[in-house]
């Protein structure tokens, strides 16, 4: 694809078809599509019907038979046990095509689901790659999750085998996985026939005889096998959303319009080629992780990082300058909340100096809104561009970006630029109608969607249409709310239902936010609407400050009260912030701002399933306490 943003953008958005078939043909078919579009079903679309792909061989074999098995596919990076292990594409072929015998072996073939329950090791990786190789269909647990949660997961995909280890290693502590595997087993209701086990050494798993295999002895007899053909609408993973309760939302990703839009975004979004360096800094529990840690890399013949760290702490604020110089990183994907930790530590690049970063090119940040400090601070230190983009676990890619590999658009602080092509983004009222340019409302998405983005929920018709397409008629509901400015640069303000109503005022949480992170002393904020007797609710602030911050809690929150006031106005009617010492989170980064409102209001809560450490909520009760809520 060639030429600049608007006509691309143009391009796909007056002949989709047109478009994606186009860009198909970058990649292997066993059989080409009968139909690029099939909207026989609508609002039920599928791309590439009749169509049979594999996505194992576009991300490993088709390489080596291209003559780059020598290549690094897979560079494994864990300051956390100090291992670090390079696969090149034919190491990697030989280990898929051998566990993918592991499963043949065990019963598991076409159509059949597998739970992935596993740590940033090779082997999860592996483990997703030989599913897609024999038309399996993965389902990854974030590894570490309770017992009950993956219970849960487990009844829904009825899976016939689980792949786990015995241990995920965090600084500091390790977390035995096969205690809360067994548990989860015995609470389910559907019980898989078996249980492939990686003993890792610190930690070694108590196997259960005539269920649980160990990983390398089964991989010791098995015979490799071939990929298998498969329907381009089948399939490939089940990944349920996070924080889900009672009965989760699994998001199904097809076979053909995965393969074909995640090689796409690689060099016309991220601007990466084969042989480039590409880290998402991520899990391979989350969307991103399956995205950018394991298929568009791939798939796009480059070398991808599987890092097993942590921003800070592992050791300190320069592990991601270590791993970005010591391996050549090209282009770095990961969360604003990344860079704010590293930024609360380092608030002035120390540590940065430290390192070669003479390779690296751009960063691009997701998941949660990128604040402008943030930003800048970034764009300072590193002296790249710094790329906000958005999407979701739903949509699999960006629904709006910098797309730098077609052309490098102006950054906008606050924004994720403009709609990537292939993306009809709309945004409309309460009332159905679109708003006018610079007004709030919710960000939808006309259909069809593209290729790559989820056709369905996993055995769950009515719930798809009933969550996503049912408000708006004809556009997909992406729950988020934002702008759209006379530009056509899109702005993110926050979930619909982090949009509070203040005296008959709808107020974005996120514009509040990005005034509060611009103060000089404060790390990280989080803003909620609580309970407010006479304007209905209220903004109210958290503030996590820099390290080494000495100055009295109440002058900061007293000028962040007054920067509200001078940059957004009395509207806001931002009254109150408080100093707490971190947010809660997702293991993902996203900052669990609901949750911190049902505190403050004094609602009933339950503990997030996804949390990354639950006593900060006891934290966030006590601060809250401190200054008067809840109310009542």
């Amino acid at each position: 694809m060639s030429g600049n943003y608007e006509s691309v953008y143009q391009s796909a958005l007056q002949d989709p078809e047109g478009f994606w078939a186009r860009a198909a043909e970058d990649i292997h078919w066993y059989k080409k599509w009968d139909r690029v579009l099939d909207d026989t079903d609508a609002p039920y679309y599928r791309w590439y019907t009749g169509g049979e792909v594999n996505t194992c061989y576009n991300a490993v074999d088709l390489h080596v038979k291209q003559g780059r098995g020598d290549q690094a596919a897979i560079i494994y990076d864990s300051p956390i046990t100090g291992a670090h292990r390079t696969l090149t594409y034919a190491e990697l072929l030989a280990e898929t095509s051998r566990f993918a015998g592991v499963l043949a072996a065990n019963g598991i073939s076409r159509g059949d689901r597998v739970i992935i329950y596993m740590p940033m090791v090779p082997e999860a990786l592996i483990a997703m790659l030989a599913c897609a190789r024999i038309g399996a269909i993965h389902s990854v647990v974030f590894g570490g999750f309770a017992s009950n949660e993956l219970a849960v997961r487990i009844d829904d995909c009825t899976p016939k085998a689980i792949v786990s280890a015995s241990c995920g290693v965090e600084p500091g502590r390790i977390v035995e996985y096969k205690p809360l595997l067994d548990g989860a087993i015995d609470m389910a209701t559907h019980k898989p026939a078996q249980c492939i086990i990686l003993q890792r050494p610190e930690c070694v798993a108590e196997l259960i005889a005539g269920r649980d295999q160990d990983w390398h002895e089964a991989m010791s007899i098995a015979t490799p096998v071939e990929c298998v053909p498969v329907a381009a609408t089948d399939p490939l993973y089940i990944l349920y959303t996070s924080g889900t309760t009672g009965q989760p939302k699994g998001v199904v990703r097809d076979n053909g319009g995965h393969i074909v839009a995640l090689k796409w975004t690689m060099k016309n979004i991220y601007g990466t080629g084969p042989g480039d360096v590409y880290w998402a800094a991520s899990d391979v529990g989350w969307v991103v992780g399956h995205s950018y840690i394991v298929y568009a890399p791939l798939f796009n013949g480059s070398t991808t990082i599987l890092y097993e760290g942590k921003p800070v702490g592992t050791p300190d604020p320069g592990a991601f300058w270590r791993v970005i110089s010591e391996h050549g990183v090209k282009v770095l994907f990961t969360a604003p909340t990344a860079f704010r930790a590293i930024k609360k530590e380092d608030p002035n690049g120390e540590y940065l100096r430290k390192y070669d970063l003479s390779q690296f090119e751009c960063l691009y940040l997701a998941g949660e809104r990128t604040d402008p400090d943030t930003l800048h601070w970034a764009e300072d230190k590193l002296n790249v561009p710094v790329i906000d983009h958005w999407w979701q676990t739903e949509t699999g890619w960006s629904i709006a970006a910098n797309c730098r590999g077609i052309e490098m658009l102006a950054i906008k602080e606050g924004s994720p630029s403009k709609p990537v092509p292939g993306w009809d983004l709309d945004v409309l009222g309460d009332d159905g109608n679109p708003v006018t340019p610079g007004d709030i409302g919710t960000l939808v998405v006309k259909l069809p969607l593209p290729p790559g983005s989820f056709p369905i929920l996993w055995n769950a018709r009515e719930r798809f249409f009933d969550a996503y397409l049912s408000q708006f008629d004809g556009y997909y509901n992406t729950s988020d709310a934002g702008m759209i400015d006379d530009e056509g640069y899109v702005y993110v303000m926050s979930r619909t239902d982090d949009i509070i109503n203040v005296a008959g005022h709808r107020l974005s949480t996120g514009a509040i936010e990005e005034v509060l992170a611009d103060h000089a002393d404060v790390a990280e904020c989080a803003v909620t609407g609580v309970l407010d007797a006479l304007k209905g609710q209220a903004p109210l602030g958290f503030l996590v400050l820099n390290d080494g911050c000495d100055r009295p809690s109440e002058e900061i929150c007293a000028e962040v009260v007054q920067m509200v006031r001078d940059r957004i106005g009395p509207v806001a009617a931002f009254k109150q912030a408080v100093v707490v010492t971190r947010l809660p989170k997702t293991r993902s980064g996203k900052i669990l701002r609901g949750v911190m409102r049902k505190i403050a209001d004094g609602g009933d809560w339950q503990m997030p399933a996804t949390i990354d450490d639950p006593e900060v909520l006891e934290e966030i009760t006590e601060s809250l306490n401190s200054i008067g809520y809840p109310a009542s």
